[in-house]
């Protein structure tokens, strides 16, 4: 079934198309939910929270992206919606901090460690490196999702990576 079909079916609601829908996009978006929550209980959380907003809204949708995008961004607030109710705060540093640009080399490390380190970062900082590096949007797309400044989301990302290169300089 292509994504026009699903939409309109789930737009009828047809619970096997909702059901299909939800099968799609479950497995992205719950890895995408607990990578920014570090929690599976609280990726668990956010994978109902988020679809249930995504099947309530779906008539709103007004695809000017893919649908899976589009559930990406209801994930991603979601998840940074619980983590502020959690009282996540965001450090701001100075720009003259942000001058050295890092790059983590991962070849001789195992992908769990990586996840591992990732996972440990302050709550502010993996939401930023998640969004940024593996999730691939920009620095204005976070701070408009997050609601902060575009200098706080490269601090974020800075100490992020400074930590994971401590992190994974202490593994080799």
């Amino acid at each position: 079934m292509t994504e026009a079909e699903l939409l309109e079916r789930c737009l009828a609601e047809e619970p096997a198309a909702q059901k299909e829908l939800y099968d799609r996009y479950k497995r992205a978006m719950y890895t995408l939910a607990y990578r920014i929550t570090g929690n599976f209980e609280d990726a668990n959380d956010v994978l109902q929270d988020a679809f249930v907003k995504v099947f309530r809204g779906l008539s709103g949708f007004r695809k000017e992206s893919t649908l899976g995008a589009w559930i990406k961004t209801i994930v991603v607030r979601t998840a940074y919606s619980k983590l502020r109710k959690q009282k996540v705060w965001f450090d701001g540093i100075e720009q003259a901090e942000l001058e050295g640009h890092y790059h983590i080399r991962t070849n001789p490390l195992d992908a769990e460690y990586i996840e591992k380190a990732i996972l440990a970062l302050p709550e502010g900082y993996r939401t930023v490196f998640v969004l940024v590096e593996i999730e691939g949007y920009g620095h204005k797309e976070v701070a408009d999702m997050l609601g902060i400044s575009e200098g706080t989301s490269k601090s974020q990302l800075f100490h992020a990576k400074r930590k994971l290169r401590e992190a994974l300089k202490n593994e080799l």
